[in-house]
């Protein structure tokens, strides 16, 4: 059955998160807000529960989820190395809206999708994201949006498409702004791989809440492709 948690009353958020908790271990979805756009989340390490947050979104393998973290300390556990570039990017804007893609530790034991070894990791600036984040530990996590449709800015957006392929819904009120015209009302993406390539740079792969101009003046414009 599927349940709606409005966050405004603390009682409510505190029996939402329960219900949340509970729900990622048994390896169902949640839907949260987070700083940029509602997502719909699933336990990480359960490939069975990531590929129900894959069929929920009518998504196939080859456009895998990001992983949302609790804390900046988790992306050193989580990627196999973190250049310079992505800890500096991290430091200045997380928790926000950048979404870093970075080689994945070879022995994680997840499936998040055809990856080719690469995660995708955000630290979102939200405090009903971030305190389940902080029960549950990394989530994968996506907009909570049907393939091709715009991404949910507020629970009942996210309801009205998804319905009872989710289990919990975390009500937190409209979330985000209104993307100007080109740019994504998601996070920025930017792709860190290359850094680790003689002469290589970072690849900004998604415009998104974090303005490329600000991306440039924390790693160099050098640094970038």
């Amino acid at each position: 059955m599927t349940t709606v948690y409005d966050c405004s009353d603390e009682s409510r958020l505190l029996a939402g998160l329960r219900a949340a908790r509970g729900a990622i271990g048994r390896g169902e979805l949640v839907v949260m807000p987070t700083d940029t756009v509602y997502g719909i989340a699933a336990d990480a390490f359960r490939p069975e529960a990531v590929q129900r947050l894959l069929d929920a979104k009518e998504r196939g393998r080859d456009a895998p989820p990001p992983v949302l973290v609790p804390g900046i300390p988790t992306l050193a556990a989580l990627a196999e190395t973190v250049p310079d570039e992505v800890t500096a990017l991290t430091r200045e804007f997380w928790p926000g809206g950048l979404t870093v893609i970075v080689e994945a530790r070879e022995s994680l034991a997840w499936d998040l999708g055809e990856t080719r070894g690469t995660v995708a990791l955000r630290m979102p600036d939200d405090r009903v994201a971030l305190n389940l984040l902080a029960d549950t530990g990394p989530l994968a996590v996506s907009s909570a949006n049907i393939s091709g449709m715009p991404a949910a800015r507020s629970a009942q957006e996210a309801l009205e498409m998804l319905g009872e392929r989710v289990s919990v819904y975390l009500d937190g009120g409209e979330v985000g702004a209104e993307a100007e015209p080109g740019r994504d009302p998601g996070s920025t993406i930017v792709d860190a791989t290359g850094l680790l390539r003689p002469d290589g740079r970072l690849r900004i792969v998604r415009h998104g809440a974090i303005s490329d101009e600000e991306i440039i003046r924390v790693v160099g414009a050098e640094r970038v492709a």
